[in-house]
This record gives structure tokens, C-alpha cells and sequence, in this order.
């Protein structure tokens, strides 16, 4: 099994999820509320949603590229700079849907007969602040891009939660009511 087998559906069925929390949002909400929604933090020193939205996607980009051993999408630096900037520009609900479905698109459209690299293959995963990881690239799908997607959309799913938004598990994992066998739903 290829390393982007695992990260392709798990990136796209997140994502889709992402996109119905943020539509749910929108229906729960008073006129501009959803929209101030975008700037809410768990924390001072953390990024508000909207970042979250869009680091999501670059952490599903990025992930898929490197292990195809492809240039990172011109789109991963938009989204960067417009998450960088979020504190003070936020961008609306249509904005971080569109960006959702952008990146959706994207992975979507990745050949599932790309090459991965062997899972053994050396990575040199450099970060910004000058830090560098040396991993497989098995370890990197594993222990940073996996992991790391998983953050900004658990992060997004807490806010949206601390600010009041009617979501639960069902919401987190309704990709997996496709596997329940019939007959077995509670119904009460």
C-alpha cells in the first residue's frame, strides 16, 4: 500500500468534514456572527479559525506533494500568507469553504498512479524557525503530516465548539456512518 493511500481519503473525508462544521455554523449563527466566528482563538497565542481552515489544507497539500515527490501547489504559499495574516484578516465563511474545496480538488485530482517515494526514502522536513526533522518518509506521513493535519482540524472543531456551535461526535466521524451495518443505528 502506497503512503498517500492512507493520507488521499483521510485528508478529503476530514476536510468534507471541516467544510459541514463551518456550513453548520453558518446556520446557527445570527448575520455576521459566523463571520466574527473566523477570529476566535482557544487561546491568546494561538491562531483563530480561520488560520486553522487554511493550515488544514496546507498541511493536506504539502503532504501529498512531498511524499510524490512533487513542487508544492503555487496555493500552499497563498494559503500560508493569508493564515499568517488572519488575526487581522479573516476572510469570510465563503472564503474558508472556497479554500476547503480548492484543496478538496486538488487532492482529488492527484493521480492515484503517482509514484510515491519508498517509505524508506530520507526526508530533510525543514521548518521555517530553521528547525530540520530527519524522517522516512513513511515516518513523515506517520509522525508530522498526519499529526499535523489532524491538529488544525481538531483546533477548528474545539473553536467551533468553545463558541457554541451544536456539533458532536457523529459530526466529527460521519464518514464513518458509511460502514454501519444495516439494522444497528440506535434509535433513540
Amino acid at each position: 500500500m502506497k503512503l498517500s493511500d492512507v493520507l488521499v481519503p483521510t485528508y478529503i473525508q476530514m476536510l468534507k468534514a471541516l467544510s459541514a462544521w463551518l456550513r453548520k455554523a453558518e446556520l446557527q449563527m445570527t448575520d455576521g456572527a459566523a463571520e466574527r466566528l473566523l477570529s476566535a482563538r482557544l487561546a491568546p497565542d494561538m491562531f483563530p479559525l480561520s488560520t486553522q481552515v487554511r493550515f488544514a489544507c496546507v498541511q493536506a497539500q504539502e503532504g501529498i506533494s512531498r511524499l510524490q515527490d512533487k513542487p508544492f501547489p503555487a496555493m500552499v504559499e497563498t494559503l500560508l500568507n493569508e493564515g499568517r495574516n488572519a488575526g487581522e484578516h479573516p476572510g469570510s465563511i465563503a472564503d474558508a469553504l472556497a479554500r476547503i474545496d480548492q484543496t478538496v480538488a486538488h487532492i482529488e485530482s492527484i493521480s492515484s498512479n503517482a509514484p510515491d517515494m519508498a517509505p524508506e526514502t530520507p526526508i530533510a522536513h525543514a521548518l521555517p524557525m530553521g528547525m530540520i526533522f530527519d524522517l522516512t518518509a513513511e515516518q513523515y506521513a506517520r509522525d508530522w503530516a498526519l499529526p499535523q493535519f489532524y491538529f488544525h482540524v481538531m483546533t477548528a472543531y474545539a473553536i467551533l465548539r468553545a463558541e457554541g456551535i451544536d456539533l458532536g461526535k457523529a459530526d466529527y466521524v460521519a464518514h464513518m456512518f458509511a460502514y454501519l451495518r444495516p439494522g444497528t443505528m440506535p434509535t433513540s
